[in-house]
């Protein structure tokens, strides 16, 4: 177990090299808001703070240090020049209340994201406020919902749900008011369409869809659907959390979506995790555009303007206190601006090319493939039932015992349709030499499972922290130190 920085501390020992004095006394405060006990905080020196933390830094899993193919993440490589050009003093420095007039130049990259987005996504407009993924898919319900208000169709009261749906799918629609009709999956992967033809009718307010869908295929039937869901009289709603596969290849405006949100923080390669910060910029058909959240930026007589509820009288209205995570943003247009159009395609080449040669190659060595017959987009599954059958070791065995091998785990047991699976997403980043280390860890870990069950079944056994107890951990989570603990 990592020593807790409190069992370093000693008595006295302060950390004030970087405390300039003379430039705020305690007097300054007002009496009734001092504590009247010190804090609970640890005494150590400047360097045993930096020590401690970076030694725990090198202990996490990261992209900048492991493989990370965790499906339907999209955890790709952040090149640096995005990080350093979004925080230039021009993009950093500029207050989010300062007028339009004062930040032309910001408001021109991110104007010029829009179109770039419009492009890629083949929407009619593009509106970049949403804050994170699921902000945007919110977004995305909500605009569905003024689109039937607006047109007084009450009825429409339901939402269509794929079962292989991501879980926020279900989850935004109840949060918008709609009830959720599950639409069953057939063995190949396709959409069952005849109970969708079954499902639809005028109760229909749309269908959320994920294409290529989490199960790691391409929806072949989605012009069919998309022609069921319009003649009903519904909208089809897009997840873009797996844009990856189809960048710059083929656009869900020409599939027949109608409102889509687009992961910035995956797609265009951004750093995520720790729950943010993110993007989800939502583009829409044109009978949706009135609807788009505000501000929205616009250009008028060669001059960039941010739109507001008076300019968009239907608009579902603000999402948050500005507009956007803008430095996120930003990161985006400087990747979309480096890639350029035919660079967006080899992303999508190359992030197929890598998923497809994992799979063979698994398939190869043993591995059980949940979908055999069909092409992996950027993203597979595998499953792992016949090795729970014959010697006990389960998914969640095998993804302790890559920690040990160095590989941060895939996705596991998502989607809920395979049992016993791994959704693997590899991204363009990685090299063929990563990739072959990740396969050859894999059979290795199947062998393992037959010849030392128990090995793999107690894993992680190279980590400070060992096999946790994960619904104690869920349920009673305690990260509060006291001092009588130590």
């Amino acid at each position: 177990m990592t020593e807790l920085i409190f069992e370093q501390s000693t008595a006295g020992r302060i950390n004030n090299a970087q405390y300039q004095s003379g430039t705020f006394s305690i007097d300054d405060l007002p009496q009734a808001l001092l504590r009247k006990t010190s804090p609970a905080l640890p005494e150590v020196s400047e360097m045993q703070a930096v020590r401690h933390y970076t030694r725990l830094s090198q202990l996490n899993f990261a992209i900048d240090t492991h493989f990370y193919p965790l499906g339907s993440c999209t955890m790709k490589h952040n090149p640096r020049i995005c990080n350093e050009a979004a925080m230039y003093d021009g993009f950093s420095g500029r207050h989010p209340l300062s007028p339009a007039s004062t930040g032309q130049g910001v408001l021109s990259c991110l104007y010029d994201l829009q179109e770039i987005l419009k492009d890629i996504s083949g929407m009619s407009e593009v509106s970049l406020a949403p804050m994170a993924g699921a902000q945007g898919e919110f977004t995305g319900i909500a605009m569905i919902r003024a689109y039937h208000e607006a047109r007084a169709d009450d009825a429409r009261q339901e939402i269509l749900v794929p079962d292989a749906a991501h879980g926020t799918n279900p989850a935004t629609a109840v949060m918008c008011g709609y009830t959720v009709k599950e639409i069953p999956t057939l063995d190949n992967g396709d959409v069952d369409i005849d109970a969708l033809r079954a499902a639809v009718g005028p109760q229909t307010a749309g269908l959320m869809l994920t294409n290529p869908s989490t199960l790691g295929v391409f929806e072949r039937q989605i012009t069919e659907i998309a022609a069921l869901v319009h003649e009903a009289g519904g909208l089809l709603y897009y997840d873009g959390a797996n844009m990856n596969a189809i960048l710059g290849k083929v656009k869900p405006g020409e599939m027949g979506f109608d409102v889509i949100h687009l992961n910035l923080h995956k797609t265009f390669s951004t750093p995520h995790g720790g729950g943010g910060p993110g993007a989800g910029p939502v583009g829409v058909s044109k009978r949706l555009v009135p609807f788009l959240p505000v501000p929205r930026i616009a250009e008028s007589s060669g001059e960039y303007v941010l739109l507001d509820k008076n300019d968009c009288p239907q608009s579902i209205g603000r999402l948050s206190c500005f507009m956007g995570n803008t430095g996120i943003l930003l990161r985006a247009w400087i990747y979309a601006r480096m890639l350029g159009r035919e660079g967006m395609k080899r992303v999508a080449d190359y992030a197929t090319l890598n998923a497809n040669y994992m799979k063979v190659k698994l398939e190869q060595g043993g591995f059980d493939m949940a979908y055999k017959s069909r092409r992996a987009t950027h993203e597979f599954i595998l499953t792992l039932k016949k090795e729970k059958t014959e010697t006990g070791v389960t998914a969640m065995d095998f993804a302790k015992r890559l920690l040990d091998k160095g590989y941060h785990a895939p996705t596991t047991y998502f989607p809920l349709l395979v049992p016993e699976c791994f959704l693997i997403e590899p991204t363009e980043s990685e090299s063929l030499e990563e990739l072959d280390g990740f396969i050859a860890a894999m059979e290795e870990i199947r062998r393992e499972s037959v010849e030392q069950t128990e090995l793999v079944k107690s894993a992680p056994h190279s980590l400070p922290v060992r096999r946790l107890d994960d619904v104690r951990a869920a349920r009673k989570l305690d990260v509060v130190w006291q001092e009588d603990a130590v």
